[in-house]
């Protein structure tokens, strides 16, 4: 079934929520909610390969490219499942694992993660994601609920929330509900109390409405809801248009 919700129908029911004042905070997450994650992975994964080629060349020179580099990140999935949840811990064991296969000091692991991590924090926001920022955070609190390990700190946005919660520091990611009320936790109210925004079907729709959560599923690219039987409560195309329904009439 198609999900593309009218303007008019996803704002109604946000101005819903606001009259029954049934949203006392905001969970947001971060990656391809707030920027687009894979166009930032690329460029952090071709500044480590920089790194490598002059600190490790032969590692460099069995990785290749970038498409090598994340094979490995995949495969250290397999090899580690109690790293899962830990984004930050699979990487660096991902690169832990190519220096030792190509015979170089596996030491080198901790700041070849170090150089990768510092250039995926350099994001490029949408251009809706900071007028949005403000917008909420002046209203609610907002906590940030990521799988991933962007440091909002970092990134330079970190004044627009009440806490940062990443599954590499909670041992557990989204859509476990204990995520979720973890971030209800840390804004100070029940979890139907929160609305929770982001883009992935499962992970943040799904899994904060199984959390007892309000959902609103970010659908930029207008695809089909792929979860037949629970619709997501708000299809929203944009954060802008998720801001016109949470604005005061």
């Amino acid at each position: 079934m198609q999900s593309q919700v009218t303007t008019d129908t996803a704002v109604e029911a946000l101005q819903q929520l606001r009259r029954r004042r049934q949203i006392r905070a905001i969970s947001l997450d971060l990656d391809d909610t707030l920027w687009p994650i894979w166009p930032t992975i690329a460029k952090a994964e071709a500044v480590l390969l920089r790194w490598l080629a002059e600190q490790a060349p032969v590692t460099a020179a069995h990785l290749g490219d970038t498409a090598k580099v994340r094979a490995l990140r995949h495969e250290i999935v397999e090899l580690r499942p109690d790293l899962r949840a830990d984004l930050s811990g699979l990487r660096r064991e991902s690169i832990r694992l190519a220096l030792t296969r190509a015979g170089d000091d596996p030491a080198l692991a901790e700041p070849a993660f170090d150089v990768f991590f510092a250039a995926r924090q350099r994001v490029e926001l949408f251009d809706d994601a900071l007028p949005a920022l403000e917008f909420l955070s002046q209203r609610w609190p907002v906590v940030a609920l990521s799988n991933g390990n962007a440091n909002v700190h970092v990134v330079g946005i970190g004044q627009h929330f009440r806490a940062s919660l990443s599954a590499s520091d909670a041992g557990m990611a989204k859509p476990d509900a204990r995520f979720f009320h973890a971030a209800a936790a840390a804004a100070g109210v029940a979890p139907e109390h929160v609305l929770h925004i982001g883009d992935d079907a499962a992970l943040d729709a799904l899994g904060a409405m199984d959390a007892g959560m309000h959902a609103a599923w970010l659908n930029r690219g207008g695809v089909a809801w792929p979860h037949e039987g629970q619709e997501p409560h708000i299809t929203v195309a944009s954060l802008a248009q998720l801001c016109r329904g949470l604005a005061d009439r």
